[in-house]
């Protein structure tokens, strides 16, 4: 099977040559990160990555974690690698440093967490999640909570969860029955059932933080009575070390399509007189502060569309050119060829590829935005950055998500007959990305978020600024340079067709939202696909500077301009199909009558 290898070229290329990374550098307390701090920081996780954690995903697919009374035992060598991961400061990447944190810009920790999710994404959701619970903890909790609980998250001594759905919610957290009732010294007793708790149990540390949405008795029904709590496994003695078990159990653990090696668990608090908890923030404003978590999580699931894609994409590539078979169409013999030779695996391959890198290249925009949001000095950038990233948000991990199915499903149609034995390696990237476009909110909520959030809310104001940006791009691009001017042509066409989405909503919204509703996964693809070409087309740009300036590597920056004018004729294309499904596409779907389908 072939080993995974980090793209660190391609992640320089973004750093350096588009100088996202000298942009993070200006803003204060981040001007430590120099070219070879942050080339470092990528080596090493790299390192990791491929050494360690990249081995483990096929142990960790086909061992799977298991569940015996209550407990969780995670696969062969998970524990030593978290113990490493955590030893050698990976979880304090991105953490605040007065809590034992780095504070590494999310740029930088973004493209470390795409190498964890590409070389094993079953492991890298634990951290992922630990970082958010860090993050809502912060942001709302009490100095006494941020005290107790967030320096041993920073570390990675404990990890953390969210606890948001039921069996009866599904994703309508308004029908959430969990309760937490107030006691006397200031704790809350919490009762109830939470299912698809992401490492909700596992052996990888001594206790869990767990934060769960509970409602405290008398608080207003749906979602603005909803409290937000700290519930951890193992309660703590009077020194803070640790104590005696809290009231909470696992029941089970799901049987799964994929991602085997992270335990997915059914919580049960309170079998026993109530699990201990204390209350983060205001009551009743738990959804909002849990959005904090689910926001940043919604991001890092992004991320890890575009890892695994990264992932299907190198192993389609290493069994294309080992697999001989058949002669190459109009070659000069008729010896047999490694399947790279022939046009339709190659269209497959550069689809996969020229994806990846528009996905990558517009999460690290978004990234950047993020540390612009909360760092520039201008206040009016920072809201402009950050009317950017919220914009942008659904698309990322709606887009990137439904993408990594796409192109592990890709990978497989390479390999052939063989993509379809587990063997390969292929199919488990296709089971382990299936459920990216489901949790943290499927595409069609992020589809929902993104037309009445985000564009109707404000008007369309994000959108058309964002689109504003996109022409400049377009009309940078070189109109005598035939291969730059096509990509031109293909991206003034795309935005042209965002534009008039963007504007079919602005007038439908209010009146028909139903129909804007139809077209709003169309909408959320057609975003996605014109920012991907946007962000290709910047590559395009700069690679075709680059080639000529003396000894540089050549091969690699005409791969630029080749993979960003696939791009143009072949994703950027399905632009005007999909605003047509978006301004005319509705009508037959409300038609029908529930008794014909």
């Amino acid at each position: 099977m072939p080993s995974y290898s980090a793209p660190l070229r391609d992640m320089q290329f973004l750093l350096a040559d588009r100088g996202l990374r000298q942009q993070v550098a200006q803003l204060p307390g981040h001007d430590e990160m120099s070219e070879d701090l942050v080339e470092a920081i990528l080596n090493e996780a790299a390192r990791f990555a491929q050494g360690t954690l990249a081995p483990l995903n096929v142990i960790g697919d086909r061992q799977g974690a298991r569940w015996h009374a209550g407990e969780v035992q995670t696969a062969e060598g998970w524990r030593e690698a978290y113990e490493q991961f955590a030893a050698n400061g990976w979880n304090a990447l991105s953490c605040p440093p007065e809590f034992g944190g780095q504070g590494a810009p999310r740029l930088v920790s973004a493209l470390v967490e795409e190498l964890w999710n590409a070389a094993n994404v079953a492991f890298a959701l634990c951290p992922m999640l630990t970082r958010g619970a860090i993050e809502a903890i912060e942001l709302r909790g009490s100095d006494e909570l941020k005290r107790i609980w967030v320096p041993k998250l920073v570390s990675g001594e404990w990890t953390g969860t969210m606890n948001l759905t039921e069996p009866q919610a599904g994703s309508d957290l308004a029908a959430v029955r969990a309760r937490a009732e107030p006691q006397p010294d200031g704790t809350y007793r919490v009762f109830g059932q939470k299912i698809f708790i992401t490492y909700g149990e596992h052996d990888l540390t001594d206790n869990i933080v767990h934060l769960v949405l509970a409602r405290i008795p008398g608080a207003p029904e749906g979602v603005k009575g909803i409290s937000l709590f700290v519930v951890p496994k193992v309660l703590l003695d009077a020194e803070g070390g640790l104590g005696e078990r809290n009231d909470v159990r696992c029941v089970s653990i799901e049987h799964k399509l994929g991602i085997h090696g992270s335990p997915t668990a059914v919580l049960a608090f309170g079998d026993q007189g109530g699990a201990t908890g204390w209350l983060v923030g205001e009551e009743n404003r738990g959804l909002e502060y849990m959005f904090i978590m689910m926001n940043a999580a919604r991001f890092s699931v992004g991320i890890e569309g575009i890892g695994l894609a990264e992932r299907a994409y190198q192993r389609a590539v290493a069994y294309a050119r080992q697999r001989i078979q058949g002669t190459e169409m109009g070659g000069p013999t008729r010896e047999k060829v490694a399947i790279i030779r022939h046009p339709d695996v190659r269209r497959l391959l550069m689809s996969m590829r020229s994806r990846v890198e528009a996905m990558r290249a517009l999460a690290c925009e978004v990234a950047l935005a993020t540390d612009q949001a909360h760092g520039h000095p201008d206040e009016s950038i920072r809201r402009e950055r950050q009317a950017f990233v919220d914009l942008m948000i659904p698309v990322i991990k709606g887009w990137c998500t439904e993408n990594a199915v796409d192109i592990a499903s890709m990978g497989v149609q390479v390999h052939g007959g063989m993509g379809f034995i587990e063997e390969t390696g292929a199919a488990q990237h296709l089971r382990d990305a299936r459920i990216t476009p489901i949790y943290e909110g499927t595409t069609g909520i992020q589809a929902l978020d993104l037309v009445g959030r985000k564009i109707a809310r404000d008007k369309g104001i994000a959108a058309q600024a964002l689109i504003a940006q996109m022409r400049e791009t377009q009309l940078a691009l070189a109109d005598d340079d035939p291969l730059l001017a096509a990509i031109r042509h293909r991206l003034f066409i795309g935005i042209n067709a965002l534009e008039d989405a963007v504007g079919f909503v602005l007038r439908h919204f209010d009146q028909q939202p139903t129909l804007v509703a139809l077209g709003s996964a169309p909408l959320l693809k057609l975003f996605g696909i014109v920012a991907g070409g946007w962000q290709l087309a910047r590559s395009a740009h700069v690679a075709r500077r680059s080639l000529d300036q003396a000894g540089v590597d050549l091969g690699f920056y005409r791969a630029k301009l080749h993979t960003a004018q696939f791009y143009a004729g072949h994703v950027l294309t399905e632009a005007p199909g999909l605003v047509q499904s978006i301004l005319d596409g509705g009508d037959a779907a409300l038609a029908m009558t529930d008794e014909a389908f």
